[in-house]
């Protein structure tokens, strides 16, 4: 299984932080945020990685990362996003470096207190389709919403409900087999002119070949001023994600 995170878009929530840099290269705590997602995919003993990002600030990433030997990678690939088309526009440029194989895919301001390595073992003993994952939160409104039946199997999700009929919001990690490159050329721009995760997730359910892990530990984003300050006292107060470098 290959790894791809998302690190581009604009990072309009936390302007003027993101005036001169790309948000994913802001610290949380101690290390860079980008540095946590892509530590998360290493820790599920993904190792095969691509960066996809954008901006004016992508040199940077090169610069900070290189070829990841800080992970103990041998190396790191890079993509460019021209524009901020949403998720799942950014996720389509990842398809030549997937190469037909299964892909987890990491949102670069995702940082989660535990590991995926087992939801991404069973992922593999799927065989077909997607699997994502899913936390109760307080603010579901906030994110893509699941609404999940009496077995546990998730029948739709619905993006930044104003009456969320559950509080489990999808996090940002997914998992998908290489037909997801196929449902994102189907897709039409939302009403906010992006191409949405959240469509292609509900591709799967339609499909019948989604499965969804509820998520051990904490998770929070980093996207705002608010989610940002959390996520830095998490990973102070855990030692969530840390690695000795």
């Amino acid at each position: 299984m290959k790894g791809i995170v998302l690190a581009g878009g604009l990072g309009t929530r936390l302007y003027p932080l993101t005036k001169i840099t790309n948000k994913h290269l802001l610290p949380v705590y101690d290390k860079p945020m980008i540095y946590y997602p892509i530590q998360c995919l290493v820790n599920a003993g993904i190792t095969d990685i691509q960066i996809v990002t954008g901006g004016n600030s992508a040199g940077h990433f090169l610069q900070l990362l290189g070829n990841g030997a800080d992970f103990g990678l041998k190396d790191l690939n890079y993509t460019f996003q021209q524009g901020e088309g949403g998720i799942a526009d950014a996720l389509k440029l990842a398809e030549n470096f997937a190469d037909g194989e299964d892909i987890a895919v990491v949102l670069g301001d995702n940082i989660i207190e535990g590991s995926i390595r087992k939801p991404v073992e069973d992922f593999a003993k799927q065989g077909k389709g997607a699997k994502i994952l899913l936390k109760e939160v307080s603010d579901p409104e906030r994110f893509g919403v699941a609404t999940v039946d009496e077995q546990g199997k998730v029948v739709r999700i619905v993006e930044k409900p104003k009456e969320p009929e559950s509080n489990k919001a999808v996090i940002g990690i997914y998992m998908y087999d290489a037909e997801v490159f196929d449902i994102v050329r189907t897709l039409k721009p939302s009403g906010r002119g992006e191409l949405e995760i959240t469509d292609v997730n509900n591709a799967y359910i339609q499909r019948g070949t989604m499965t969804a892990d509820v998520l051990k530990g904490w998770w929070t984003d980093a996207g705002t001023f608010d989610s940002l300050l959390r996520a830095s006292n998490l990973v102070a107060e855990s030692g969530a994600n840390r690695q000795d470098l």
